[in-house]
């Protein structure tokens, strides 16, 4: 805003002139001249097209208040700036370099007029309006206007504050501007600054730049340090911005330099910075705004930091001293791409300090002479300093002075300087070489020298392409960017106390690969013990198996590591979210990956798998032993009087449900689904079938033993006890059968009861086809039970009739407690239930049933004969009638 405010007024002052100008004309029409604020430091070369230069040759100027009651007085600018004057002294050199090419710009001779600019906007806005018009001067005499023709390109300004208020004014006539160090973004903008064009890339790219190394050596959390201007503040803009899209750091905190030496607000940063957990500090400025912070981080004794410098301040010498690099060292930097020009030193050797010549610039050869040399020109000028050497001769030889100002093996702005004015050379070349009737202007006309208007040139400037001698391709984008690339420095501190800043790298963009970090990280000095790159985050990495969640009220990169719930695992660190696993998987321990699932169904290699399986087997084994028992024994009369028969049939029934069981052991598939409901069901039935019709004739038989009951006994022959068992087990087939047919079991992945398991099961299908099963086979268990029971009290011949209601009141026990049991058991403990209550009823029918017969056939055979039953039988008076 305040570049804004000061670009208008001095707008309005060039108007003001130009009115004042014109007025003056009319009233003194034998001479004239523009207005005149101040006198500008200059430096001219006449020739057939003319460039113009604005230079810091000065670091600063001091103006007298301004009490608008009398004539404002001169400027005087002071602190000498050699590096500033070489500088300029490059673009005279590219001149005269290209004035003796006859391959670019023959039989065209280029002239400069270079300005200092002083470090001061308004000083520098004045050369640059000057260099579009002409001299400051203008004398009219005989109607003619003398003095130096309008500059067709400027190269500068250095300063991004400075460019802008120039383009502002100098692109609404199209004047191109080529700079050599404004490195602000905002110049990008092409509809406010049409002609600027830069050989320096713009700080958007140079923030790109540090965020990639940041990211190089996870540096996420990081302090900020502008400078209060146009420079400083896009840049923490842009910075900004870019932290925010990459997501690859935070700053820690952002502070604006002060201008002036404000030990208050120094003060106040210096401890921000200490109280930061923040290991690096990025700064935004010129060196002019960090020499007063770093006094009060001296005073503060503010150690351990690691410092990146910006372009404007990478390579300052001011900053480079013992007494700083105990702070500085092992500073980081962005610096402008170097270059060699060939013969610049030779160039350099020839300049002379020239006395007599009425050259405003030649003032500042004398202040360079006295700089270097360390003496005086007699009269001393204005604002020497008594007590500074000898006075000079202007015969001193350069060559044999220890100078900075001739040292060419580090060309970085002068490199630019030097591009910018073959940039302008190659644009008025291309433009010349125009062949009439096939130009770019107005009905494909050419411009010529005679006619040359500033706003031709830009046209040619946009699309110029050529190579330097030190082989950098030069061109500008859209925007009148030049290809970007930086170097990377690094502020090495050697043993012996000496300091020397290297090049460790470089920054560049390729169409390819975008912005590329190279790095030699073994030539890197670090500042610190360890010798390695310090940490700088804010909160640690959050390693695999955990994701991050911000911590309320703090930048991003503060956050807190939370381990993933259960069934989610990341195995990337610094993950924003767990990812869930697929069905069959769940997460491991560590929760960094998904395992399968562990499965689980009643197994023939548990121990309750293999209990049961044992217990089933020897089930069917005693079974076949009792068979073997009764069938050896048919023909006694304990066999024959308690009907064979039934009893085989009971035997071949009890050993399928003591095998019916194996089928619910082992993984589930889908024929043992089917089939071990199926089979459970007919055999269990079968079973009691046999019971019932047992009980039937137990009662049948003792009815028929009293006067008159014959009768009843022909119901229940042979044939009828056969059929009854029949079709009594043929609804039961029937009812499996309509189950399987219209929603059969099949094996069933349960997860229900455990996340981190698979249970193996077999889903009944229908869940009334299963109650139906079990229902009648309880009601003809409880039949049996009821009958038995009856009949209970009945003569010792027929006291079957107890154990048949003892074996009945165990079996529907067992049943009626598996149904809650079976129901709440989970997974493969239901299968396991239901086998127990298989083994248990089973278990029951056959020890209650068949123990008391084999007692008697095995270890009292005296009861096991016709003898002793009808003895018994006498003392009750009934006689026995055997069915079989």
């Amino acid at each position: 805003m305040w570049s804004l405010l000061q670009t208008n007024l001095l707008l309005f002052i060039l108007l003001y002139s130009c009115f004042f100008s014109s007025v003056a004309s009319s009233l003194f029409p034998s001479s004239c001249q523009l207005q005149r604020q101040f006198h500008l430091n200059g430096m001219h070369k006449s020739g057939d097209v003319i460039l113009g230069g604005l230079f810091q040759v000065h670091f600063f100027s001091s103006v007298a208040d301004l009490s608008f009651t009398s004539k404002p007085q001169q400027p005087t600018c002071h602190g000498f700036y050699e590096l500033g004057f070489r500088q300029a002294q490059t673009m005279a050199f590219a001149i005269d370099e290209i004035n003796r090419n006859s391959n670019l710009l023959p039989n065209v001779t280029l002239g400069y007029t270079l300005y200092d600019n002083c470090v001061t906007l308004g000083i520098g806005f004045r050369a640059a309006l000057s260099l579009a018009s002409g001299q400051e001067e203008k004398i009219i005499l005989d109607n003619r206007c003398t003095g130096n023709l309008p500059v067709i390109g400027i190269v500068g300004d250095s300063s991004s504050t400075h460019s802008i208020a120039i383009s502002n004014v100098l692109g609404l006539y199209r004047v191109p501007m080529v700079s050599y160090f404004a490195t602000c973004s905002c110049l990008t903008d092409r509809q406010k600054y049409p002609s600027f064009f830069r050989t320096i890339p713009s700080d958007a790219f140079q923030v790109r730049a540090m965020i990639q190394i940041l990211k190089h050596f996870g540096w996420t959390w990081a302090g900020l340090l502008v400078s209060d201007d146009d420079y400083g503040l896009h840049a923490a803009r842009s910075l900004q911005s870019e932290l925010s899209l990459s997501g690859e750091g935070c700053l820690a905190y952002f502070e604006i330099l002060p201008w002036d030496k404000d030990m208050d607000e120094l003060r106040r940063i210096v401890n921000v910075m200490k109280k930061s957990s923040a290991r690096v500090v990025i700064v935004f400025a010129h060196h002019s705004r960090i020499v007063n912070l770093m006094e009060e981080v001296v005073r503060q004794n503010l150690t351990g930091l690691q410092w990146m410098a910006s372009e404007a301040w990478t390579e300052a010498t001011v900053l480079q001293t013992p007494q700083l690099m105990p702070y500085l060292g092992g500073t980081l930097g962005i610096a402008i791409r170097h270059g060699e020009i060939p013969g610049l030193r030779e160039f350099l050797l020839q300049i002379r300090p020239d006395l007599h010549h009425n050259n405003s610039y030649g003032n500042s050869m004398v202040r360079f002479w006295e700089f270097t040399f360390q003496c005086r020109f007699a009269p001393a000028p204005a604002g020497w300093l008594e007590g500074r050497g000898a006075l000079c001769t202007g015969e001193e030889d350069l060559d044999n002075v220890d100078t900075e100002f001739l040292d060419i093996s580090n060309l970085r702005p002068e490199y630019n300087v030097y591009k910018a004015v073959y940039a302008l050379a190659y644009s008025l070349d291309d433009m010349l070489r125009c062949e009439p009737g096939r130009g770019p202007f107005r009905g494909h006309s050419c411009a010529t020298l005679q006619t040359l208007e500033p706003w031709q040139l830009v046209y040619y400037l946009e699309m110029v392409n050529f190579t330097t001698p030190f082989g950098d391709q030069v061109s500008f984008d859209e925007n009148g960017d030049v290809v970007p690339i930086y170097d990377v420095m690094n502020w090495m501190w050697l043993p012996d106390g000496s300091i020397k800043v290297q090049t460790v790298g470089e920054v560049k963009r390729s169409a390819f690969k975008g912005e590329e970090l190279i790095l030699d990280e073994d030539k890197i000095f670090w500042n610190f013990e360890s010798k390695k790159p310090p940490r700088s985050v804010c909160s640690e990495s959050c390693p695999p198996g955990t994701h991050m969640v911000r911590k309320k009220g703090e930048p991003k990169c503060c956050f807190d590591c939370i381990p993933c719930s259960e069934g989610k695992t990341t195995n990337k660190s610094n993950s924003l979210e767990c990812t869930s696993c697929p069905e069959d998987f769940w997460s491991n321990r560590q929760r960094d990956h998904c395992v399968p699932k562990k499965t689980e169904f009643l197994s023939y290699h548990d121990p309750l798998g293999i209990c049961l399986t044992a217990t089933s087997l020897l089930g069917t084994f005693i079974c076949a032993v009792v068979l073997g028992i009764f069938f050896y024994h048919r023909r006694t009369p304990i066999i024959r009087a308690n009907n064979s028969e039934l009893s085989f049939q009971l035997l071949l029934s009890l050993k399928l449900c003591f095998l019916c069981s194996l089928l619910f052991i082992g993984r589930p598939r889908l024929w043992t689904c089917q089939l071990r409901h199926a089979a459970f069901g007919i055999s269990f039935v079968l079973c009691v079938s046999c019971i019932l019709v047992k009980t039937m004739v137990v009662l049948a038989v003792f009815k028929a033993s009293k006067p008159g009951g014959g009768a009843s006994l022909k119901w229940f022959g042979a044939m009828q006890q056969r059929g009854t068992v029949l079709f009594l087990t043929a609804i039961q087939a029937a009812i499996c059968t309509t189950w399987l047919v219209s929603s059969s079991p099949t094996p069933h992945k349960n997860t229900q009861y455990h996340n981190d398991k698979i249970i193996y099961e077999c889903a009944v299908g229908s869940t009334v086809g299963f109650a139906v099963l079990l229902g009648y086979i309880g009601v003809l268990a409880f039949l049996s039970f009821l009958i038995a029971f009856l009949v209970r009290n009945l003569p010792d011949s027929f006291n079957e009739a107890k154990f048949i209601t003892f074996s009945m009141l165990i079996f529907c026990a067992v049943w009626v407690a598996f149904v809650p049991v079976y129901i709440s058991s989970p997974g493969n403990y239901a299968d396991a239930v239901e086998v127990f209550a298989i083994l248990a009823s089973s278990f029951g029918l056959l020890i209650t049933l068949f123990g008391p017969k084999c007692y008697i056939i095995l270890l009292r055979p005296e009861l096991n004969t016709k003898k002793a039953i009808m003895a018994r039988q006498k003392e009750v008076g009934v006689k026995i009638h055997c069915p079989l």
